[in-house]
């Protein structure tokens, strides 16, 4: 899809979430938007980056700005990386493809899941750069070394082990849905389908519709009553550290761990060999009632800042929660539904305007606030409430 109108004429992301809401089926936007329980720390996330006030300074000479950064040691246009995202196929057509290639072409990495529609090869034979490889730790084993083998081969070239979700948390909109992947054919789901024609006509034109990384590896997957019954069934609810540190050592590369929100599991992380980390409490999707991410960075920063780089994801939203994060001292952001928005509402061009809005409100606030560069921000940046 060009970049013509609509999204030409969008300017931030609550368009670009509206114009989403419009075009994908109401089972795949609640799973985006849902979150566990009351779903209370959903909200607390974005509500951590509000409180939050900007320090503006001005006659500061501002000709000169870059928001470059290095993630992992290599140059990024953004101190941003796209999350992990599960079944993002079905929010559009091979939509992993288009969200990978619009990192790319933005210059910030993109992470494909282990629960992703296309496949690890299908990401890798189309797309120009390197992406990193989010892993499920399963009970086979056997598996687990060949989604790792698949994720060497394809060049990715940093393995993310996702700690928080040995168990699913209960989303209660996804049960009322039945959630599952391809969408159970029902009268209701159905209907809702036929409402979104641009999407359907899209789906009818892929093959892509199941779980490309499980599909044809892993029993079961044929006889999926819902996601959360099958994720019951394959994931690995004795997940340890041990664990952790037998697939560092057989990944042999660069090792991202995230669903860190204690600092005692930051030093185990540390002590694994990890080379960053991702403070997270999924997005509100896991335990309901867990602090917002953003408000468990510093205790993390104590315990390990000086060992590994400390990554945060969870309510970012903007260009202006970015520079939040990157002044609470986190040396990167993840953002997922933001980038779900634009994928749903336009595919790879959508995604490339949530980036594009994202590093203006980014340029422009860190300006406002008196720096030019990314490693010149800091807490000063934040107003200080008398």
């Amino acid at each position: 899809m060009s970049t013509s109108a609509p999204l030409g004429t969008i300017t931030c992301l609550d368009d670009l979430r509206r114009l989403y809401h419009r075009r994908v089926p109401k089972m795949f936007v609640d799973y985006v938007e849902s979150g566990s329980w009351t779903e209370g720390t959903l909200r607390e996330n974005q509500r951590a980056f509000e409180r939050l006030a900007f320090n503006q300074r001005v006659a500061v000479d501002l000709s000169e700005r870059s928001t470059t950064s290095r993630l992992l040691g290599t140059p990024v246009a953004l101190p941003l990386a796209l999350a992990p995202i599960g079944m993002g196929g079905m929010q559009h057509p091979d939509g992993e493809i288009h969200a990978a290639r619009a990192a790319a072409a933005f210059g910030v990495p993109y992470t494909l899941s282990t629960m992703s529609v296309c496949s690890i090869e299908d990401v890798a034979e189309a797309t120009p750069a390197p992406f990193w490889f989010q892993l499920y730790v399963m009970r086979d084993q056997g598996f687990v070394r060949a989604l790792i083998d698949r994720a060497r081969e394809a060049g990715c070239s940093a393995l993310m082990i996702t700690l928080d979700l040995q168990i699913l948390g209960q989303r209660h909109r996804d049960i009322k849905n039945g959630l599952s992947t391809p969408p159970k054919l029902t009268l209701r789901n159905l209907l809702d389908m036929a409402r979104r024609p641009r999407w359907a006509t899209g789906m009818l034109h892929t093959s892509r519709r199941g779980f490309g990384n499980i599909e044809g590896h892993v029993s079961g997957i044929d006889d999926m009553g819902s996601l959360a019954e099958w994720t019951a069934r394959q994931f690995d609810p004795a997940l340890s550290w041990d664990d952790v540190a037998w697939i560092t050592e057989y990944w042999g590369g660069p090792i991202i761990l995230k669903g860190i929100l204690d600092p005692r599991d930051a030093v185990r992380a540390a002590d694994c060999g990890a080379q960053a980390l991702v403070v997270s409490n999924h997005g509100g999707r896991q335990l309901d009632g867990a602090p917002a991410s953003l408000d468990a960075l510093a205790g993390v920063l104590d315990a390990v800042g000086d060992r590994l780089d400390v990554w945060v994801d969870g309510g970012v939203r903007s260009g202006q929660d970015l520079l939040k994060a990157i002044a609470a001292g986190a040396r990167a952001a993840l953002i997922g539904r933001a980038y779900i928005y634009g994928l749903g509402a336009g595919g790879e061009a959508g995604v490339r305007r949530v980036l594009e809005l994202i590093a203006n409100e980014f340029d422009l606030s860190m300006a406002f606030c008196g720096r030019t560069a990314v490693d010149t921000i800091d807490a000063d940046i934040f107003f200080r409430r008398s």
